[in-house]
């Protein structure tokens, strides 16, 4: 009697596990295939540092080049903000932004206490590289590429 029962439990389990089977098997696909197709970021996404355009001269940067965001940074990942005064100009000019993403550990503290809000986050979600140097971004190169795609 016992082998009976047995068997009917035994059974029953199988026709549940199948019937979650079969409805996995006819609900709607969640993965994307990626790199043919890409998901929608959110715009709460953190990846590296970059930075914002001045909104009267989108030639240049809204950063003054304080160092605000290279002091505070507690992973010292940002290594170089330089600058020059150009001739005619009120405020120094952004030349050279380095920051170190193998070090950053994305917290945010740059992009909060930049006084004038120079900084944001990127979309960049896949960044790769074969070498440790592929991840020293220079800042400004990176502007001037998003400058010129449109």
């Amino acid at each position: 009697m016992r082998v009976v029962v047995d068997i009917i439990k035994g059974a029953y389990s199988l026709i549940v596990g199948m019937g979650v089977t079969i409805r996995a098997f006819f609900s709607p696909v969640v993965t994307c295939r990626y790199p043919r197709e890409t998901i929608n970021i959110s715009p709460r996404f953190r990846g590296h540092t970059k930075l914002v355009g001045d909104p009267e001269n989108p030639d240049r940067t809204k950063c003054i080049v304080c160092g605000m965001c290279e002091k505070n940074c507690p992973s010292g990942s940002i290594k170089k903000v330089e600058g020059e005064k150009k001739e005619g100009e009120k405020k120094k000019t952004l030349t050279m932004y380095i920051l170190n993403f193998t070090t950053c550990s994305q917290c945010g503290i740059c992009v909060e206490t930049c006084p004038v809000d120079a900084l944001a986050f990127s979309a960049d979600y896949n960044p790769t590289g074969y070498r440790r140097e592929d991840f020293y971004y220079d800042l400004v190169k990176e502007y001037e590429k998003r400058k010129k795609a449109g």
